[in-house]
């Protein structure tokens, strides 16, 4: 048998021995196009062959128990202006379940007939020159008012633009009425203000611009959202009939604080 001596196999001193690090191995692939690219041109200093790589989409034949899905909520749309007799059948059939004194109340009175606002500057003129004014007094200057422009179809913000505060004081405005007034007018003949932007306003964005005109405070907005645009979600809590009628309603000893007003009607929401 031959022997083979061990000192063959190692180097020799002056023969130096290089070591080559493997190159480090990617851990994950992210993507689609990184793993297409790895696939389609494999390391040619390997020497084991890639087969093609096919990306599968993992797809579940196991049926959603309907059980397990979120419930979807009930979405009722309110309408933007209770003027019509099934928006407002809506609303007393709500009232009705959500507050058992309030269906005794309804039942006791004929439902509300609402005719829908065909000009804002009209009205919003109109609840100007009654602002703290006895009925009597305020009817009075509102026909002279009327009588001046024409007719109530002729109260625009031009026409009431060309009277002078000393023209309107002569039918019995107040120079800081005239003032509001004018402000007013002139809000709409610039487009910041519109019929028909007001009739589309959300309810924040028309309390925002409404009470930005001189002399419209939050009361004035309130009574214009109902009475003029029939808005079904408005309660002005610091109105001293409503937080009265609450009084008398519930049986209260005290006069409710409005925050007291907002959280006993919370239940008449949305309208």
């Amino acid at each position: 048998m031959m022997r083979v001596d061990p000192n063959r196999l190692l180097p020799k001193p002056s023969q130096e021995v290089t070591i080559v690090n493997p190159p480090p191995q990617t851990t994950a692939i992210s993507t689609r196009s990184t793993v297409k690219k790895f696939c389609e041109n494999p390391s040619t200093s390997s020497k084991i062959p890639f087969r093609p790589c096919k990306i599968q989409k993992l797809t579940s034949n196991i049926p959603v128990d309907n059980a397990t899905k979120s419930p979807q909520p009930t979405l009722t749309k309110i309408p933007k202006s209770l003027s019509t007799k099934p928006e407002i059948d809506l609303a007393l059939n709500h009232l009705r379940t959500s507050d058992p004194l309030l269906a005794t109340l309804i039942s006791t009175h004929p439902p509300p007939k609402l005719s829908p606002c065909n000009s804002p500057f009209l009205s919003l003129s109109k609840s100007i020159l009654f602002q703290q004014l006895a009925s009597k007094a305020a009817n009075s200057i509102y026909t002279r008012f009327i009588s001046l422009c024409g007719n109530e179809s002729n109260v625009l913000p031009n026409t009431v633009l060309s009277f002078t505060p000393q023209k309107l004081r002569e039918i019995g405005v107040s120079a800081r009425k005239a003032s509001y007034l004018h402000d007013l007018s002139d809000k709409f003949s610039t487009g910041i203000l519109s019929d028909t932007s007001i009739l589309t306003m959300d309810d924040e964005t028309l309390f925002q611009m409404l009470t930005a005109v001189k002399g419209i405070g939050p009361w004035s907005v309130h009574m214009f959202m109902i009475f003029s645009l029939h808005r079904p979600d408005v309660l002005p809590v610091g109105d001293l009939g409503v937080r009265k009628g609450v009084q008398i309603f519930y049986g209260l000893k005290e006069l409710p604080k409005p925050l007291q007003v907002e959280q006993i009607c919370e239940k008449w929401r949305p309208y």
